[in-house]
């Protein structure tokens, strides 16, 4: 009776633990799964039957600007790195505490407004006549007939490496915090300068939490649509704003499927990249 009793809590739990999942699942297969498989299955779709058409159309048209975005993206992304671990690098050996204490309270700002405000405010601050020039301009800085306008790919990527720079920052000046100290001050004490011990010591440590955030913001900037649209009104531009052209100017879902599945794949490769360097070092 013993076993069967034991047997019978162990499948009560399983049920309870299922069922605690189960909203969860639900959710990702309603709102992931399932639009997912639709637009790939979407992509192979056409008017003559199941074909390619559409993928050969996509890279016909936009392969520049599928060039464009991972250029942006990359760039974006290793900016992003460098500023992360300069900001965490500074709390976890700078030796000014207001300093830090006012860096600690300015950084974190970004995280809590959105791409489109981002994107609004930097037309506003990075145009021709916007107040970025209009302050270089009344300081004698700047001529104003030198005054151009960033709301291009540069603007772009001011977006992007102002908007997620802080939440790689917090991961990575989180992961230097539980360094374990010893190894810092022993470093110290043998004469080692600060930048070596960021790049020897604090570094190779937190790699592994700075990975996660770069691939995590990677793929966030790959999916952004506001700041495209709303900074870089020109040509070459991101795949999502593709997207959104071939669905609201032409209805013409099979190729804003194929440019989707394109954006897919990238991303995909990105993880790939992290999944490998990840069983690599843990072996």
């Amino acid at each position: 009776m013993l076993p069967k009793a034991k047997s019978e809590a162990m499948t009560r739990s399983h049920l309870a633990g299922l069922a605690l999942v189960a909203p969860a699942l639900l959710m990702i297969v309603l709102f992931f799964m399932v639009p997912l498989t639709a637009s790939i299955v979407g992509v192979f779709e056409t008017a003559a039957g199941p074909g390619f058409d559409n993928l050969v159309k996509a890279f016909a048209l936009y392969s520049h600007d599928m060039i464009f975005t991972v250029v942006i993206v990359g760039l974006s992304t290793a900016l992003i790195g460098i500023f992360s671990i300069a900001i965490g690098g500074y709390f976890t050996l700078g030796r000014n505490p207001r300093a830090q204490a006012m860096l600690r309270f300015i950084y974190r700002w970004p995280m809590f407004i959105p791409f489109i405000v981002t994107a609004q405010v930097l037309r506003t601050f990075l145009a021709k006549n916007g107040l970025m020039n209009n302050t270089l301009v009344a300081t004698g800085l700047l001529d104003p007939a030198s005054a151009t306008s960033l709301l291009d790919w540069r603007g772009i990527v001011v977006a992007f490496v102002w908007k997620q720079t802080p939440f790689v920052a917090l991961m990575v000046a989180g992961a230097m915090a539980s360094i374990d100290r010893a190894t810092i001050e022993a470093a110290r004490n043998l004469g080692a300068r600060r930048l070596r011990l960021l790049f020897e010591i604090v570094v190779p440590q937190a790699a592994p939490t700075l990975m996660v955030g770069l691939v995590l913001s990677f793929v966030t900037m790959m999916s952004v649509l506001s700041v495209p649209l709303m900074i870089n009104a020109q040509s070459p531009t991101m795949i999502t704003a593709d997207i959104a052209f071939r669905i609201n100017a032409y209805r013409d879902y099979g190729v804003a499927n194929a440019l989707g599945l394109i954006s897919l794949a990238i991303t995909g490769v990105a993880a790939y990249i992290y999944l490998r360097q990840g069983v690599a070092d843990r072996r």
